[in-house]
């Protein structure tokens, strides 16, 4: 048996342990993984106390929900709950950047006269895309991104109810999203 097999048989043999309640099978888990999860949460918040926070409660919901969710494989289980985690303390701090001050800020971080150059073409993207935005998205968009506004401001603001705004953004984000993955991918080696 090849060491990742072992690893995995391991890990179910302790799961399975722990869903019958074994706090030393929970704690051999925790060993195992507490650093690789606070890692994960650390490369993509680069706030310890928050990693540390994010790490903790992946545990915690691990060991409350020993009895109520079946893993299969227990490392992708906890690099989904770090990915999921730190969008949702994302979505709840509202750390939303607007793409071209996220550019402008990466930008520092590449070398090379690609740079600029890397720059001009995803905003000009961005920008394309955005006009191929409804007038209505693309005004709701550019006032909760650009000028920052929530959408209880923006609504009131439009004589529109706070649902339509959230329905109007929502709708823009996804085809920005889907659209824009591509570029992303092209360029991401270069920005870190």
């Amino acid at each position: 048996m090849s060491g990742a097999e072992k690893y995995t048989t391991d890990d179910r043999v302790l799961l399975l342990e722990m869903q019958a309640d074994s706090i030393a099978a929970f704690d051999a888990i925790y060993e195992r993984y507490w650093e690789l999860v606070y890692s994960a949460a650390y490369k993509r918040l680069r706030n310890s106390d928050l990693s540390k926070d994010i790490t903790q409660d992946i545990f915690l919901k691990l060991w409350s929900g020993r009895n109520k969710t079946t893993i299969l494989n227990l490392p992708a289980y906890l690099h989904t709950s770090v990915r999921n985690n730190v969008f949702k303390l994302l979505e709840k701090e509202q750390r939303y950047t607007p793409i071209p001050e996220l550019m402008t800020e990466s930008e520092s971080a590449i070398e090379g006269a690609d740079a600029a150059l890397l720059r001009k073409d995803f905003v000009y993207s961005y920008d394309q895309l955005l006009n191929q935005l409804t007038a209505s998205q693309q005004q709701i968009f550019r006032m909760r991104f650009d000028q920052d506004q929530s959408t209880t401001e923006i609504s009131a603001q439009l004589g529109i109810s706070r649902k339509t705004v959230q329905n109007q953004l929502g709708r823009s984000i996804a085809f920005l999203k889907a659209s824009l993955a591509f570029t992303v991918i092209l360029i991401l080696p270069f920005l870190f």
